[in-house]
C-alpha cells in the first residue's frame, strides 16, 4: 500500500509563500535603517541607549572610586585645591550623567526622542574626557609623575570608559580620544625616545580598546537582532496558531452542517425512494395484470434497479459521513471471518458467473471466530469483492484467502486478474469518492467510496489495509485484523455470581420462627 505523501502543488505553493516571507522582511529592515540615524533599528537604537544607561547606573559605585583615587593620587604633583576641585567636578559630571541614565530609563520608545538623548550622553562623555584630560595632563616644566605612572592611568581610563560605552562607540570615542590625544602629544613634545616609545603605545592602546568597543557594539547589537527575529517568529506563531484554530472551528461547523444536512437529506430522499422501489417492484412482477405493452416490464424493472442504485449510493454516503464524523459505532460480537467471506462469495456468485468470472476459494481450516462488528466486516468483504467482478475483464479469476498472520491475527486476502491500478493512482482511489482512469474509462462507473469505507471500518478494527496493484496485472487488496480480536487469544471473564441460589439449607428450616415467610417478594425486606 503506498503512503499518502503531499503533493507537489503544495511544495510550489509554499515556495512563493517562504519568498514573500523572506522579501517582506528585508524591506522591513531596509526601511528601518533608513530611518534610523545608527545605521539600525529604531528599537535597537532605543535598547542600546537602554543598555548604555543600565551599564553606567549599575557602575557608578566604580567609577566614583576611580575619580576618588586619582583625585587622591593627583595630590601628590598638583595643589590639593586644585585636585580638590577636578574631583568635585568630575564627580559633577558623573552625577548629572547618572540622572539622565535615570530619567531616560523611565521613558517610552520614540525615534525623536533616542535621538535627542544619543546627542545628550556623547556631549556629556565629551565633557568627561575632557576633564580627565586636564588632571593627566599635568604642567609644563613639572616632572613629579614619571611616564608609565601617566601611562598607566590613561590605559585604566581609557579602558573603563570603553567597556561602559561600549554600547553607544560615538559615546566611547568621545571619552576615549581626548585623553589620549593629550597623553599622545605631550609625550612627543618632550623629544625624546622613550617618550616616542610611549607614544605610540598610548595611540595603539587606544586603537585596540576601540576595536574592543566595537565587537562589544556588534556582540550586543547581533544578540537584539536574534531577540527580535524570535519575538517576530512567536508573533507569526502566535498568528498561525489563531488562524489554524479558527479554520478549526470553521471545519468543524462546517462537518456539523454536512452532517445534519446528509442526515436531513436521507430522510427526505428515502421517503420517496421507498415509493418508488415498492410500486416499479409491483409494476415489475405484474401483480395486478399483465401490462397492454410488453415494454413497460422492462422500464419498470429499469426503474427498480436505478431505485436499488441510489438507495445503496445514499446509504454508502452515509455509512462515510458517519465514520469521518466519528459516530459510527461499532456492534461488536463473535463471528467468523471465514463463514461471513462465504456468505458474501454466494451473494455475488451469480453476478460473476454472468461475466464468466471464476472465484477461488482458499481458506485455513479450524479458523477461530473474531470478536468485531460482523455487519461491518460484511461490508468490507462486499465492496472488495464487487470491486474485484467490476474491473476484472470476462474469462478472469478471482481469489478469495483467509488465513492466520505472522502475528497471530487473521487476514482475507482478496485478489483479482483485472486492469489494476497505476501507482500514483493509489492514493486517489483511497480518497472520498476518488477514482482512477481505469474506472473512469469503465462502463460500471461508482461513486468512488467502497475503498475508502473498507479501509475507514478496517481501522476502526485496528487492523490494517493493504492494497497492491500492477498495471495490467492485476490488484490485491489484503485486510488483517489484530490478534487480540481472535477469540482464542482473548482472556477469560472474571467468575460472575452463580446463575441460580444455592439449595436452601434444611437444617436451618427449623431454626426459622413459624409465621414469617420464606421469601418476601415485593416487600423489600
Amino acid at each position: 500500500m503506498s503512503d499518502l505523501v503531499p503533493s507537489p502543488a503544495d511544495s510550489v505553493a509554499a515556495a512563493p509563500a517562504r519568498t514573500r516571507r523572506v522579501a517582506a522582511q528585508r524591506v522591513r529592515e531596509a526601511r528601518d535603517r533608513l530611518t534610523s540615524s545608527s545605521g539600525t533599528r529604531p528599537a535597537f537604537d532605543h535598547e542600546l541607549l537602554r543598555q548604555y544607561a543600565q551599564t553606567r547606573m549599575s557602575a557608578s559605585l566604580v567609577v566614583i572610586l576611580l575619580v576618588v583615587a586619582t583625585g587622591a593620587l593627583s595630590s601628590l604633583w598638583l595643589p590639593m585645591l586644585y585636585a580638590g576641585i577636578w574631583t568635585c567636578g568630575i564627580l559633577a559630571i558623573h552625577a548629572v550623567v547618572i540622572r539622565l541614565c535615570s530619567r531616560f530609563m523611565n521613558l517610552p520608545p520614540a525615534p525623536a526622542t533616542t535621538r535627542r538623548w544619543r546627542h545628550r550622553f556623547v556631549a556629556l562623555d565629551l565633557l568627561y574626557g575632557l576633564g580627565w584630560t586636564l588632571i593627566l595632563v599635568h604642567p609644563s616644566g613639572v616632572d613629579v609623575v614619571s611616564n608609565t605612572l601617566m601611562l598607566f592611568l590613561m590605559l585604566l581610563v581609557v579602558a573603563v570608559s570603553s567597556m561602559l560605552a561600549a554600547s553607544l562607540p560615538i559615546a566611547a570615542f568621545a571619552s576615549t580620544i581626548p585623553v589620549t590625544a593629550a597623553i599622545a602629544l605631550n609625550f612627543v613634545l618632550r623629544g625624546t625616545l622613550d617618550a616616542y616609545i610611549l607614544a605610540a603605545l598610548a595611540v595603539a592602546a587606544e586603537c585596540y580598546f576601540a576595536l574592543l568597543a566595537h565587537r562589544l557594539h556588534s556582540t550586543t547589537l547581533a544578540t537584539l537582532e536574534a531577540r527580535a527575529e524570535k519575538d517576530a517568529l512567536i508573533g507569526e506563531l502566535e498568528q498561525a496558531k489563531a488562524i489554524s484554530d479558527e479554520a478549526r472551528h470553521r471545519a468543524e461547523a462546517a462537518n456539523v452542517s454536512k452532517s445534519r444536512f446528509l442526515a436531513q437529506m436521507s430522510h427526505e430522499l428515502r421517503t420517496p425512494l421507498n415509493a418508488i422501489l415498492g410500486f416499479s417492484e409491483v409494476m415489475k412482477s405484474e401483480i395486478f395484470g399483465s401490462h397492454a405493452v410488453a415494454v413497460y416490464k422492462d422500464y419498470s424493472a429499469d426503474i427498480h434497479n436505478s431505485g436499488v442504485h441510489l438507495l445503496n449510493l445514499i446509504n454508502e454516503i452515509l455509512d462515510l459521513s458517519r465514520i469521518e464524523a466519528g459516530r459510527y459505532e461499532l456492534n461488536e460480537e463473535p463471528f467468523s471471518l471465514v463463514h461471513v467471506v462465504a456468505d458474501c462469495h454466494h451473494l455475488l456468485k451469480l453476478r460473476a458467473s454472468s461475466r464468466g468470472i471464476t472465484i477461488h476459494e482458499v481458506f485455513e481450516d479450524e479458523m477461530p471466530k473474531l470478536w468485531g462488528d460482523e455487519r461491518a466486516t460484511r461490508q468490507i468483504v462486499l465492496n472488495l469483492l464487487s470491486n474485484a467482478i467490476k474491473f476484472t475483464p470476462q474469462g478472469g479469476e478471482i481469489w478469495l484467502k483467509s488465513g492466520w498472520t505472522a502475528s497471530g491475527g487473521q487476514y482475507l486476502s482478496v485478489k483479482d486478474t483485472g486492469s489494476g491500478i497505476p501507482e500514483d493512482e493509489i492514493p486517489i482511489v483511497l480518497a472520498s469518492f476518488g477514482q482512477g482512469s481505469n474506472s473512469i474509462k469503465s462502463a460500471e462507473q461508482g461513486a468512488g467510496l467502497g475503498l475508502p469505507i473498507a479501509k475507514n471500518l478496517i481501522d476502526m478494527h485496528g487492523g490494517t489495509f493493504t492494497l497492491k496493484s500492477k498495471l495490467r496485472i492485476g490488484t490485491e487488496v489484503i485486510i488483517t485484523f489484530p490478534p487480540e480480536r481472535v477469540m482464542a487469544a482473548l482472556a477469560p471473564m472474571p467468575e460472575g455470581p452463580p446463575l441460580q441460589p444455592d439449595q436452601l439449607d434444611m437444617s436451618d428450616e427449623r431454626s426459622r420462627p413459624r409465621g414469617r415467610p420464606i421469601m418476601n417478594a415485593g416487600t423489600g425486606l
